[in-house]
């Protein structure tokens, strides 16, 4: 009973939220290289690392909105139209169309805040809600196909793809977003306003924080750095889809809960989501080393994210849970 007290004791500190991501991301990688040698060479990491850096900008921004109490279901349309957009601008306004498309995951985040801060709607319903409307108009944009990124487009999509001291660009940029995001969530204003409002919203409230701005900005970010992830993806297949993330979003979530962050707000980070969105391309990456059918990958990642959630929730900010 008294190891049970100390179990919880070091969960509700947090400690342990923050411990077990980093050793199970080493106690997995140890099982994948012994059950399929050659897991460890360098072809392999960076091929990890590359398909880990879009789910890790794609997680970095839910963090924002689960770090505040939140929860983002429209991310994976907002990077599916943005991928749409940037496939049918390319051709008439050249690099402009990634700003573009960037500026329309912004829009759509900044609206699903607006819809549950203003509109007093709970943000499950409301991002949902958006990601339907944002899912039908790319659907509507795309005429409901995929659009190929002609040769004159990929000249300018080719810097995506290419290397930068001895790295593939897009771990550069995820590395961009990871510093800049760590530090505007450690340093800032805003970064400490999102933690106060996860850890107690009457209380940031009473403490004078502005909670609805801060919510807002919280989900624009979010927005907008799914809209980055979608344009990544668009420029490294040569395509938009209205349908090109609709596999992303629960990878996406589970990275942040198994990162350790709480379901509930007001603990964790960026970096967490950063170890979160390995574990989840190792298993993923794992599972096919191992000889695991890839149509399995969904169980495991549900499984898992049910794991992590019963792990970090606190407990003590819900009196029921329904």
């Amino acid at each position: 009973m008294t190891s049970v007290n100390n179990m919880k004791t070091l969960l509700a500190a947090g400690w342990m939220q923050g411990a077990i991501p980093p050793a199970l991301l080493v106690v997995l990688v140890l099982i994948i290289e012994l059950a399929a040698p050659g897991f460890l060479s360098g072809d392999t990491l960076l091929l990890l690392l590359s398909n880990t850096a879009v789910l890790f900008i794609l997680a970095a921004g839910v963090t924002f909105v689960i770090l505040i109490g939140g929860i983002d279901l429209s991310i994976q349309s907002v990077a599916s139209l943005s991928s749409v957009i940037l496939a049918q601008l390319l051709p008439q306004i050249g690099m402009l169309a990634f700003p573009a498309a960037i500026l329309s995951g912004l829009v759509f985040g900044a609206l699903s805040g607006y819809v549950h801060v203003r509109l007093k709607v709970p943000s499950f319903v409301a991002t949902l809600a958006t990601g339907g409307v944002v899912a039908g108009i790319a659907l509507w944009a795309a005429a409901g196909r995929a659009i190929t990124i002609e040769e004159g487009g990929r000249e300018n999509t080719a810097w995506i793809n290419e290397t930068f001291a001895g790295l593939p660009t897009v771990i550069w940029i995820a590395a961009i977003i990871g510093i800049l995001a760590f530090f505007g969530l450690r340093y800032t204003r805003f970064g400490r306003h999102s933690l106060a409002i996860g850890a107690g919203e009457p209380a940031a409230i009473a403490a004078g924080i502005n909670v609805e701005r801060t919510k807002i900005v919280a989900f624009a970010i979010s927005g907008m750095l799914a809209a980055i992830a979608g344009v990544i993806l668009a420029a490294r297949l040569s395509s938009g889809s209205p349908n090109l993330a609709n596999q992303l979003l629960l990878p996406a979530i589970a990275a942040v809960i198994v990162g350790g962050t709480a379901i509930t707000g007001g603990l964790g980070g960026v970096a967490r989501t950063a170890v979160g969105a390995l574990i989840i391309s190792i298993v993923r990456i794992g599972m096919t080393f191992i000889g695991i059918n890839i149509f399995a990958e969904n169980v495991v990642f549900g499984s898992v994210l049910i794991l992590a959630v019963a792990i970090t929730i606190d407990r003590s900010k819900i009196a029921i849970i329904k």
